[in-house]
């Protein structure tokens, strides 16, 4: 294991204990602890969305978008969730594509797993797996997924051509990629790059939006597209600069705009129409 993920582990582990005990929950979130006023983690859901699930899940969400609604999902389908966490984009989607349906949930921490297994059976969610793992060794069968999403967890891994290989492999031909994530959107200071804090906080990792399609089309993919929904200004800049324990003043101006909340989205391609054991993927 990586440090980073020792890192990343560690502390997303703290914060599935925080939200068991309810001792804080509701103002942690994925880049900071600044709850509600989070600029990157907040308003995500709708109210009928957050109604519907176990509280925990809702405490429990760490992300930077809603994976859920970035497309369609049709019952009998097959999902996975990239870092599930507590478990509300895999409980969503479970609702999405019904009994006939499945939805993977893959985390490699063992406090995020248990909180999400507890919040699964609160939701009596029966077409759920949650799976130990690490985003970067997929443990399932290559073509055996539908769609793949994950919410502000590809840019923690300091290896993200290794996790799109994976999302590729385990895609069937004509699977959909749909995930949210931080990007940037021009050069940020190298001391905000070397911040561990901001790494586990989802910036420091962030891909450029055009570094993203690349990695995407050199994994296999097509119709690659980053669409940002949220950019930071300066104000938001300070709400999760602060805590890393840098020179607010002097960094948020040079990162003003140039971080982002994006729906990330491409396509595996089909099979070739001859299926011979040489030609087909």
């Amino acid at each position: 294991m990586s440090d980073i993920q020792k890192v990343v582990q560690e502390k997303y582990g703290a914060i599935a204990a925080s939200v068991k005990e309810r001792a804080s929950a509701a103002s942690i979130g994925c880049c900071g602890s600044t709850g509600c006023s989070d600029p990157i983690t907040s308003n995500l859901y709708s109210e009928a969305e957050r109604e519907a699930l176990p509280d925990a899940a809702v405490q429990a969400s760490l992300g930077c978008g809603n994976p859920t609604a970035l497309l369609a999902l049709e019952a009998g389908q097959t999902v996975l969730d990239l870092g599930s966490g507590g478990g509300i984009d895999v409980l969503l989607s479970a609702k999405r594509v019904g009994p006939t349906g499945k939805v993977y949930g893959l985390d490699m921490t063992a406090g995020m797993l248990a909180l999400a297994r507890e919040n699964q059976k609160k939701a009596g969610a029966t077409n759920v797996e949650f799976l130990e793992g690490t985003i970067e060794h997929i443990p399932l069968p290559a073509a055996s997924v539908d769609v793949i999403i994950s919410n502000c967890v590809i840019n923690l891994s300091s290896d993200k051509d290794a996790v799109l290989r994976e999302a590729f492999r385990v895609l069937k031909p004509g699977g959909r990629f749909a995930v949210s994530d931080v990007v940037l959107l021009g050069e940020i200071p190298a001391d905000v790059r070397r911040s561990m804090e901001l790494w586990v906080g989802c910036v420091a990792g962030a891909l450029g939006a055009d570094e993203y399609v690349s990695k995407l089309t050199q994994a296999g993919f097509e119709a690659a597209e980053v669409e940002p929904w949220r950019v930071y200004d300066v104000e938001d800049a300070r709400a999760f600069l602060g805590e890393a324990g840098l020179d607010v003043d002097r960094v948020a101006p040079l990162v003003k705009d140039k971080v982002a909340s994006a729906f990330i989205r491409a396509r595996k391609p089909q099979a070739d129409a001859c299926c011979g054991p040489e030609c087909c993927r």
